[in-house]
């Protein structure tokens, strides 16, 4: 009998190269998809979107000084012309300093002496004629020789952070791509200006924690962190709406000077800009203008830092809370009726004329309703919705009006109740709430 051994299988080792191929095909798979999560997330904070702010001096400076001067060549032209926009610049920097007064008269060398550069918004230069939008820049110190008190010292606002939105087609943008509007935020000059701006780039992550959106916004939460990464106390909203008519044609723009956290109204404007050309000069213009909204409000006291921005989260501030509720603290309890208004009783139904009246029974006493403020974190509308009714099953309670709605942050609800507001504290922690008491007010959650 003949054997034969077991016969070797030809293809013995391609379950093992095949497992080895797909291992390696998965593990370059996998880095691929990990190259493009990166490249996504780098993208988002990468590319030309940030515009850096100008440095803001102590100088002076006057722009819109217009001028059309000849000259024996282009040169010349230039020179009488930068000379005559220095004193034009110089009587109007007066006049301002000193409630319109006349500028005394200076040598042009002793004007040319205080200037410090000379700013060309917009040139034309012809072989002997020169016709230019200037601004000249005066040098703080020298000026302030002469000026006299506008080189003293001026009231300033708190830090304001800047959020330029811009909405152009129909769409609102901030820092996704570089905008002229925020091109003419960067490039105003703040030194003359009472409010301290603190103007972002809008490069790197800037551009992922401000966007538009922001002027939405109610939690005092987000706005506590993303004001302190920017040292900044408050929020301004210089808003810019563009109007295209055709391409190439004028530019329509309504400009609205926002402030806060609640998106409070100042002011709003029209202008034109003739062609797209004449964009940036328009921009600009409407950057100083609203710079003098915000001037007008901080002297008006309008534009504080809005106390609630400091509260912590269960924290109760008394200072805080008398700014919340000062409205509901003034109006005064129900005052009790007077002697003579006083309702006699009616004399029992057995009584007579001989017989004397009963003495009369004490009316029970009513418990005068106070107004109290509470303090609801709502990390959704569920929880808001919740809380809300939480409130208004509470013997005793008689209104819950919403002051403020933060849906992830603290809301705020105005109560009417009768009874103290310990009494109030207590029927909340009974239905579960944790209940902080403070001065004329409580702060509860889950």
């Amino acid at each position: 009998m003949l054997s034969f051994p077991a016969p070797t299988p030809a293809f013995s080792g391609l379950g093992t190269r095949a497992l080895r191929g797909w291992r390696l095909l998965l593990v370059m798979a996998g880095v691929v998809l990990l190259a493009l999560i990166g490249w996504r997330a780098i993208a988002q904070v990468e590319g030309d979107r940030g515009i850096p702010p100008i440095a803001s001096t102590g100088d002076f400076e006057i722009g819109g000084i217009t001028v059309n001067t000849m000259g024996k060549n282009a040169t010349d032209a230039r020179q009488n012309g930068w000379r005559e926009a220095q004193r034009k610049a110089w009587g109007v920097l007066y006049a301002r300093s000193n409630g319109g007064a006349e500028a005394p008269e200076l040598p042009d060398s002793r004007i040319a002496s205080m200037v410090s550069a000379v700013v060309v918004e917009e040139e034309r230069i012809g072989p002997r004629r020169y016709v230019a939008r200037l601004g000249v820049i005066f040098d703080r110190a020298r000026a302030g020789e002469i000026l006299g008190s506008v080189g003293g010292a001026q009231a300033r606002s708190a830090p304001m952070l800047v959020v330029p939105v811009t909405f152009s087609g129909g769409v609102a943008s901030l820092y996704e791509t570089r905008t002229p509007w925020q091109r003419a935020w960067a490039e105003f000059r703040t030194a003359q200006s009472p409010i301290d701006y603190v103007r972002p780039s809008g490069s790197g992550y800037e551009s992922l924690i401000l966007n538009a959106g922001q002027m939405v916004r109610r939690s005092r939460s987000w706005w506590r962190v993303v004001l302190d990464e920017f040292g900044a106390s408050s929020v301004v909203f210089p808003v810019a709406r563009l109007e295209r008519q055709y391409p190439g044609g004028p530019v329509k723009g309504t400009f609205t000077a926002r402030f806060g956290p609640e998106n409070d109204y100042l002011g709003s404007f029209t202008m034109t800009a003739e062609s797209e050309e004449a964009l940036p000069v328009m921009l600009a213009r409407a950057a100083q203008r609203l710079d003098r909204i915000y001037a007008n409000a901080l002297a008006a006291g309008r534009l504080g830092v809005d106390d609630t921005l400091d509260m912590q989260e269960q924290a109760l501030d008394p200072a805080v809370l008398e700014a919340l509720a000062r409205d509901l603290r003034q109006a005064a309890a129900p005052s009790a009726p007077s002697p003579s208004q006083a309702p006699q009783p009616a004399p029992s139904a057995g009584s007579s004329a001989g017989e004397g009246t009963s003495s009369p029974q004490p009316a029970p006493s009513t418990p005068a309703i106070a107004n109290y403020t509470v303090q609801v974190a709502t990390p959704d509308p569920a929880a808001f919705d919740g809380a809300l009714s939480a409130i208004r099953s509470v013997p005793g309670v008689q209104s819950a009006t919403v002051g403020s709605t933060a849906i992830g942050g603290t809301s705020v609800v105005r109560v009417g109740y009768a009874g103290d507001l310990s009494d109030l504290a207590a029927s909340l922690s009974a239905r579960g709430w944790r209940v902080t008491q403070g001065s004329g007010a409580l702060s509860i959650s889950r």
